[in-house]
């Protein structure tokens, strides 16, 4: 565990300057990363002394961002000083749990100097980069972080320490010109995955056994990526410490960086505790129902199975078909489908794959059955309405109720008690929804439907939701939301519905999905080559217990299908009782994981950067 911080009250008199693409910009994971650590910096910072920096977008901004109109400490007066330089520069609060102070800066209104940006860039660092969309923001923003901290520090007065944490290369652009200018701010630099084993991963299944022989500068020309891994390394050999979020980030860090990481930042959650034990069970219970309505509406008009019996599975997170182990995963439910039917398991798994992937639309057919299946739900409503109506008048008003034999049951023919309009409605718009088609494994109609890799394995194995498959496979290339007409519920109530997430990446330096599962009380699967997987791994002896399944992906690749296979079977068999017991276990130990606990790294990576 990272040690203790040395010098609390040094902290509070030490202004701190996070900078981030994703601050007010929702982009990746980074996002859930700088947002969700918030609360606990606040709690244990200065709150006066902490500020975010990130690019100003109107779309997103719009709704998270509230400014803060005076202007009269140093950063308001370095805000004022941009101001009166043409900058666009916007200073407020961040309209998330612990309102911090923001600075948001308009990378478009510098876009007139990006001839003048890269020439300095070239000139001072031997960097030289082309015109490209994403690049040309990251330079211009990069540009209003520096005139920005320039202007600080000149109005600085109280002479405070300034520490400038910045994630990732497309924040990173300014750690040069500090240390060049040798500005009096201390600097960490946070690589959350490298550009560089990003591309060789989904390139070189054995990228972690070739990782020490990679010449940096070829593949990053082989790949196109020159200009983005040099300002990458830049930053990283410019910090006075350099930090990414785990162990197995590291190695790559030493051989395509060129520096090992000199703390390591695990990624935490705000995990929230039940008072009750059954609350959050009672939740699962409630999202598990919602579920069923989907699946209902999806498989029972072709053919029904016990929902009871039933458990769901999922994968989710970006489309990477090998980095994420969606192949893996797919490759291993093709065997368990086999293995459940060989050992008869009365039992079926609904795998959902979650992934944003382009497309046309829904697939009408599947709309058109979750819209009659709602229709069906209405209409048996109805009924049910109509003839406890009825019922109630007659056991209420009619005497012969009272003079029923002791043979007869004591009640009337019900289907007397129903009108022959609400039958006929109901009937009718069953007979429109069941038909003999086998459901389809994709909701939504493919850009790509021919190229797509999660089909092509689906059609190879024959792995097409038959009746006769235990498995079943809904693959769903958007995000889950409230809005979404199949599941109408937030991807976090999906989660806490589900049995279990399954997430064997090959190339993951952190991932929030297993991470997501255990904050939600769902047992997961992870691997070891993923860096939530290496830190279960250092940090607790029996991952199991915990509700937390390990695949060693540093075997072949055939070989790790059949462990997750057989993984998934184990957990197939559990009773009930232990698949209860297994929830209660991960909810136990989801708080190992709070950022309550987890900033203490962030703490140390500063107090190392204060003493450089």
């Amino acid at each position: 565990m990272a040690k203790e911080r040395e010098n609390k009250e040094l902290f509070q008199n030490t202004i701190l300057f996070e900078c981030a693409w994703e601050v007010c910009n929702q982009v990746g994971g980074i996002y859930t990363v700088i947002r969700s650590k918030i609360p606990a910096i606040v709690d244990n910072w200065n709150k006066d002394n902490y500020f975010l920096l990130g690019p100003y977008f109107y779309d997103q901004a719009a709704t998270a961002f509230d400014p803060i109109e005076e202007l009269n400490d140093a950063v308001g007066y370095a805000v004022h000083k941009l101001r009166e330089n043409g900058i666009g520069v916007y200073y407020g609060t961040w309209l998330v749990t612990g309102r911090p102070k923001v600075i948001l800066f308009d990378p478009y209104s510098v876009y007139n100097r990006l001839g003048e940006i890269k020439y300095k860039l070239w000139a001072d660092h031997y960097i030289q980069v082309h015109d490209e969309d994403l690049t040309d923001k990251v330079l211009a923003f990069g540009y209003c972080v520096t005139e920005f901290l320039r202007a600080f520090v000149g109005a600085n007065e109280k002479e405070s320490n300034i520490i400038a944490h910045f994630h990732e290369w497309m924040a990173g652009m300014p750690i040069m010109d500090i240390r060049k200018e040798n500005m009096p701010i201390k600097t960490v630099f946070t690589t959350h995955a490298t550009m560089l084993g990003r591309y060789l991963a989904m390139n070189d299944d054995n990228f972690y056994g070739n990782l020490p022989f990679y010449n940096w500068d070829d593949e990053a020309k082989h790949f196109n990526i020159y200009p983005t891994v040099q300002l990458e390394r830049a930053a990283a050999h410019g910090a006075h410490v350099f930090t990414t979020v785990s162990e197995v980030t590291g190695r790559e860090c030493i051989h395509l960086l060129g520096r090992k990481p000199d703390v390591i930042l695990p990624n935490g959650l705000n995990i929230q505790r039940f008072e009750a034990m059954h609350e959050f069970q009672n939740l699962h219970f409630q999202y598990k129902q919602q579920i069923n309505e989907f699946t209902r509406a999806h498989f029972f008009q072709s053919y029904p199975f016990d929902l009871d019996k039933t458990l769901y599975f999922f994968t989710s997170g970006r489309f990477e078909y090998h980095n994420k182990g969606f192949d893996l995963s797919l490759e291993a439910l093709a065997r368990l489908n086999y293995k459940m039917k060989v050992e008869n398991i009365d039992a079926t798994v609904v795998f959902f794959l979650v992934s944003k992937q382009p497309y046309h639309s829904i697939n009408p057919e599947v709309l058109h059955s979750r819209a009659i299946e709602e229709e069906i739900h209405r209409n048996t409503e109805d009924v049910v309405e109509e003839l406890g109506k009825r019922l109630y008048e007659y056991v209420t008003s009619n005497n012969d109720y009272l003079s029923c034999g002791k043979d007869t049951n004591y009640l009337p023919d019900l289907n007397k008690l129903i009108t022959d309009t609400l039958t006929l409605k109901l009937r009718r718009s069953v007979k429109s929804w069941k038909n003999s088609n086998q459901p389809t494994v994709v909701t939504h109609n493919l850009v790509n439907d021919g190229s797509d890799p999660v089909l092509n394995f689906l059609r190879t194995s024959n792995l097409l939701n038959g009746r006769d498959d235990k498995v079943k496979i809904v693959y769903h290339p958007d995000f889950i939301t409230e809005l979404s007409p199949l599941f109408r519920m937030e991807y976090g109530q999906f989660v806490r519905g589900c049995h279990l997430g399954v997430f064997p990446s090959f190339y993951e330096p952190w991932g929030y999905t297993p991470l997501e599962c255990m904050a939600s009380g769902v047992p997961s699967v992870t691997s070891d080559l993923s860096g939530f997987g290496s830190y279960v791994q250092a940090n607790f002896d029996d991952s199991e217990k915990m509700g937390i399944y390990m695949v060693n992906r540093e075997i072949n690749y055939f070989d790790a299908a059949e462990q997750l296979a057989n993984i998934m079977l184990r957990f197939v068999k559990l009773n009930r009782r232990d698949r209860i017991s297994m929830r209660n276990n991960v909810e136990e130990n989801s708080f190992a994981f709070d950022w309550s606990k987890l900033t203490e790294y962030y703490f140390q990576a500063y107090d190392e950067a204060i003493k450089r």
